[in-house]
């Protein structure tokens, strides 16, 4: 998917973050909390999950991205022992099942996946990696877990929107998640914190002008010289 290049997507994701794709079958709703659970959204019973199990049972590539979206750890794993190539399934919009475990912070349901040969950096269709969507909603031990696998941490979307930009963008949340996200990206050796997207901000210029924490990337670039990458 191309787009202008005075596309603003970071803005996009402000207004319409409930309508960021997850599949059509997808039963995400609403915003996430710092600890991965969704805001406004009701409890669940054990036996509700076994009945939108049974009822995807003869669907195993949509079972297991409902599953790793649902952290369904036990369930994820044997549908892989049962068949490994579920690990590359993926929506129509080309999330995977790491990518759905990303969005809900559901490490061990991740852990599972890569130890099963997920890719750590799939895209979907508009260039978001699981990185993307953990820095998205702040989940820092998802983010910390995908980086241990070599997720790149200077993958830029469609939009050109790195994580450290999805970090940023968030930084007036009063959660700490997000600043955690900001800190962890900030420390990794390889980071081109310049990278700009494609209205041509950087992360930096984005945290100095959304929220209190660009001071973080002050003290990145006092204590290690982070210089505006090529």
């Amino acid at each position: 998917m191309e787009f202008p290049d005075n596309f603003n997507q970071l803005e996009l994701l402000n207004t319409h973050s409930k309508l960021i794709p997850r599949g059509a079958r997808s039963l995400w709703a609403g915003t996430k909390d710092e600890e991965g659970g969704m805001e406004g959204d009701e409890a669940h019973s054990e036996e509700w999950y076994l009945q939108k199990e049974e009822g995807l049972k003869d669907k195993p590539a949509e079972l297991i991205l409902w599953a790793a979206e649902n952290n369904r750890v036990s369930t994820v794993v044997g549908l892989l022992a049962a068949e490994a190539s579920l690990v590359r399934s993926s929506d129509e919009d080309a999330y995977t099942p790491l990518h759905r475990a990303a969005y809900g912070g559901h490490a061990a349901a991740a852990a599972s996946l890569l130890a099963a040969g997920s890719k750590v950096n799939p895209r979907t269709v508009d260039g978001w990696t699981p990185l993307h969507s953990a820095c998205r909603w702040g989940h820092v031990a998802m983010a910390t877990l995908l980086l241990h696998h070599g997720a790149d941490v200077n993958a830029q979307t469609d939009g050109g929107l790195t994580p450290l930009h999805l970090a940023a963008s968030h930084g007036s949340s009063s959660k700490t998640g997000w600043r955690h996200t900001l800190e962890l990206l900030l420390s990794q050796r390889h980071l081109k914190a310049g990278l700009g997207s494609n209205g041509g901000e950087s992360a930096g210029e984005l945290a100095r002008r959304s929220g209190p924490y660009h001071f973080l990337f002050e003290m990145v670039e006092d204590c290690a010289g982070v210089r505006p990458g090529p």
